[in-house]
């Protein structure tokens, strides 16, 4: 298994503990060691900076100068920007995972990820000249795959306080802040959330780079990506472990082996950076070794993410659907979120000549797709099977009609 960490505003490779570091608290020195192997790759592709995440662009500026200073002179700052980038739809944004976007390019695409609406909100404030905190939010975690690569999504939010003009000089701790975020409020209800650095938000994103320029075969970008997350927040371990699946990718074993070791120094029940080791130390012939950590590995996390999930596509590829649907079940009972998950189910029960089961499950697929290629492939197989309900529809007799 590969793993890595992202946040759902953010992406990160293989899986890792999000490992983030707050305001709030002592924050830890980063790993000392040199973990870098710049000879090793290409020189990037692309420009690579930090700050073009939280850029302004010109048509931003425009659009805080006109359509966003209407509603600021009606409203004040920060619900203005709030109502015009959001409330009132005037960007109409559409959520799409498939790509993390600076705030410049979430703005001119009119779509992006949580964090790059993260990102494109706090741009604005900063413009407007309002305080921004970025928060890091508990939640369950939540597995994707691509390629052969797992994925892990974290959760970032931001909060935005009343302009530092219109503050008390008396007010002492934190100013009344009001928090924007990007998932519906029944999935966010009672979860706990805390405080990170601008330093952290900006690693996440670049780990989210490089995590998308690993999947579609990118290597020598992604560690550039990669790179930068870790000299921007080395605190931050995620970026550790997807410079490691990278390493192994170049066949550079004892570089992967020493950089997830920096990782579990630092955080020994780190299930990603675990589970990477093992394929290193299998790579390199120590099986003893990985076993013993995959035991541990067993205690942690008993069951590992896609297990049923593989073993019902075996089921499927077999024919025997039964068997199948009842392994697709449990992947969804733990991981609903997964709109592959729901299509397998819906395919198995097609197979068991069950349409509208099909049709339910398929419909779910869709209301979980996170991306514009997703919708589009989910609504199209539920529009042919509302199709084949209707011909079935059509073909059983009504209960009651008369017989001639």
């Amino acid at each position: 298994m590969k793993n890595i960490r992202a946040s759902m505003c953010a992406l990160v490779v293989a899986g890792l503990a999000l490992g983030l570091s707050g305001c709030a608290v002592e924050p830890k020195a980063p790993p000392q060691a040199d973990v870098f192997l710049d000879a090793a790759f290409r020189p990037p592709s692309v420009v690579i900076d930090a700050q073009e995440a939280l850029a302004m662009s010109p048509a931003m500026q425009r659009f805080a100068e006109t359509e966003m200073a209407s509603e600021i002179r009606l409203k004040g700052q920060r619900d203005g920007l709030i109502d015009a980038l959001y409330t009132r739809g005037r960007l109409q944004l559409d959520y799409d995972a498939e790509t993390t976007r600076t705030a410049a390019e979430a703005f001119a695409a009119k779509r992006g990820n949580c964090m790059s609406l993260v990102l494109m909100t706090a741009a604005f404030a900063r413009h407007l000249g309002l305080p921004v905190r970025f928060n890091s939010v508990y939640l369950e975690e939540s597995w994707s795959r691509m390629n052969g690569i797992f994925f892990i999504a974290g959760h970032v939010n931001v909060s935005l306080a009343r302009p530092l003009s219109l503050q008390s000089r008396a007010v002492f701790g934190d100013p009344e802040l009001l928090t924007i975020d990007f998932l519906p409020p029944d999935q966010l209800r009672g979860n706990r959330s805390r405080p990170i650095e601008e330093s952290t938000v900006l690693a996440m994103f670049l780990n989210n780079k490089a995590a998308e320029a690993l999947t579609v075969g990118r290597v020598d970008d992604a560690y550039w990506w990669a790179r930068e997350a870790i000299r921007t927040d080395g605190r931050w371990l995620a970026a550790y472990n997807t410079l490691a699946v990278l390493y192994r990718r170049k066949g550079l074993l004892d570089r992967a082996e020493a950089t997830l070791r920096l990782v579990l120094e630092r955080e020994p029940l780190n299930t990603q950076a675990m589970s990477n080791l093992i394929l290193v130390l299998s790579d390199t012939g120590r099986r003893d070794e990985a076993q013993r950590y995959a035991n541990q590995l067993a205690q942690i996390q008993p069951v590992a993410p896609y297990k049923y999930f593989d073993e019902g596509v075996a089921a499927m590829r077999a024919g025997d659907y039964a068997q199948a649907r009842q392994l697709f079940r449990k992947e969804v009972a733990r991981a609903a979120y997964v709109p592959e998950f729901h299509f397998w189910l819906g395919l198995a029960n097609y197979g068991l000549g069950d349409v509208s089961a099909a049709r339910g499950e398929i419909a779910k697929a869709l209301e979980n797709s996170a991306t514009v290629k997703d919708r589009e492939l989910y609504g199209a197989k539920l529009a042919w099977l509302n199709e084949m309900r209707e011909q079935q529809r059509q073909r059983t007799p009504l209960r009651g009609a008369a017989g001639s």
